[in-house]
């Protein structure tokens, strides 16, 4: 990281008091703490992984940090997002992540690209930093992340939690490094993997796996320890078990000649995965009509039972959608559609998709709640809770 050795930057006396745990450390040191306050990194996204790692970076003192990020706080957040607070719902998170820094850490500078990373922007937002930490969620956001450091020649430590379990590896370190096409060459199909909205995750272990990444950052700043660099660390903190996976860059391995569109790339084979659009849907303002009017109709939520024990609508019948697609309630449905339309709703409405398509295989005509129990709570009804 030559950028790094370049120029010399003084410590003044409050930070070599700050720092001073830091600069007792042989490793570290004078020299250590000089070449943190002269980097810059960039964290995509300011949510459960990116709180952590943004809050020890900025508290080690790395100089200058940048924070890309298009959302804003909502409640459902603070469960694991633990850089944000109760009175910053609904603000923007690069601006709320970027004051509880400069509360932290005066001595350092706070960047924000508050702006969703895209094709379009990304190589400019991302020229001006050392390195690059992924804080998303999503497999298009981490192609593009992968494509744009590969393209810039800048190191990019991953990190991705789903559930109990999580992964951290250090990528694109140098020309002969690994990069994420090696550990995922292709995106899984849509709808394969859930998200942390539909699948869930323990709050501790974004901040775990923040936790990492900060470290292993702090370290190729400073020069010092090995890195992850062709080794991807897996945590299962339900066992509390941690292993080790090599990583070797695949010689089949396409040159990574120019951003794409990932949106498109991550779409794979879509229509197995009942998307929206292959499906009759109506609004959850159209719903909530038809409920009112007293039309006898039959509503199935097709979440996972923890999801409906956070919110629910009143008068649904809970139906897993793994139990529709493996047949196991396709009779009890058939009984209780008999003479009745049928209304499928999940969380966003690609479940509930997807359940269609597999009632439709079984005779079962069924019409899809757009934007699901997500949209009633912010369209029709405030009282049940987001997640």
């Amino acid at each position: 990281m030559s950028a790094l050795d370049a120029g010399r930057v003084e410590l003044s006396a409050e930070e070599r008091a700050r720092y001073a745990r830091h600069l007792s450390l042989p490793e570290l040191g004078l020299e250590g703490q000089e070449r943190l306050k002269r980097a810059s990194v960039l964290c995509v996204g300011s949510g459960g992984l990116g709180s952590s790692l943004l809050l020890y970076l900025a508290a080690a003192g790395v100089g200058r940090i940048g924070i890309v990020d298009g959302d804003r706080v909502e409640a459902s957040n603070l469960q694991r997002q633990v850089i944000h607070g109760s009175a910053s719902v609904g603000q923007a998170k690069t601006r709320s992540a970027a004051e509880r820094l400069r509360d932290l850490n005066p001595y350092m500078q706070v960047v924000e690209h508050n702006t969703m990373l895209s094709s379009a922007n990304a190589l400019n937002i991302l020229e001006s930093y050392d390195l690059v930490c992924d804080g998303t969620d999503n497999f298009p956001s981490r192609y593009l992340i992968n494509d744009a450091c590969v393209l810039l020649a800048k190191p990019c430590i991953y990190g991705s939690v789903q559930g109990f379990e999580g992964q951290v590896s250090v990528f694109n370190l140098t020309a002969d490094s690994p990069n994420y096409r090696d550990l995922v060459p292709q995106p899984p199909p849509p709808g394969l993997v859930p998200s942390c909205a539909a699948g869930g995750v323990l709050g501790v272990v974004p901040g775990l796996i923040g936790l990492i990444q900060a470290t292993e950052a702090i370290k190729l700043i400073a020069g010092i320890g090995a890195s992850l660099d062709g080794r991807v660390l897996l945590v299962d903190a339900l066992a509390m078990r941690f292993r080790e996976l090599t990583l070797a860059p695949s010689p089949t391995r396409e040159p990574i000649q120019h951003l794409i569109d990932y949106q498109a790339f991550c779409g794979g084979s879509a229509a197995a995965f009942a998307p929206e659009d292959q499906v009759e849907s109506i609004s959850v303002l159209e719903l909530k009509a038809l409920m009112d009017s007293g039309d006898d109709l039959l509503l199935i939520d097709v979440r996972n039972a923890a999801e409906v024990e956070v919110a629910a609508i009143d008068g649904a019948e809970h139906v897993p959608l793994h139990t529709i697609e493996s047949g196991e309630a396709i009779a009890s449905i058939r009984a209780l559609a008999e003479g009745r339309r049928v209304y499928i709703h999940c969380k966003l409405g690609g479940r509930s998709a997807r359940a269609v398509l597999a009632l439709a295989q079984h005779g079962i005509a069924a019409i899809n709640v757009s934007g699901g129990i997500e949209a009633w709570s912010l369209e029709v009804d405030g009282a049940v809770p987001r997640y």
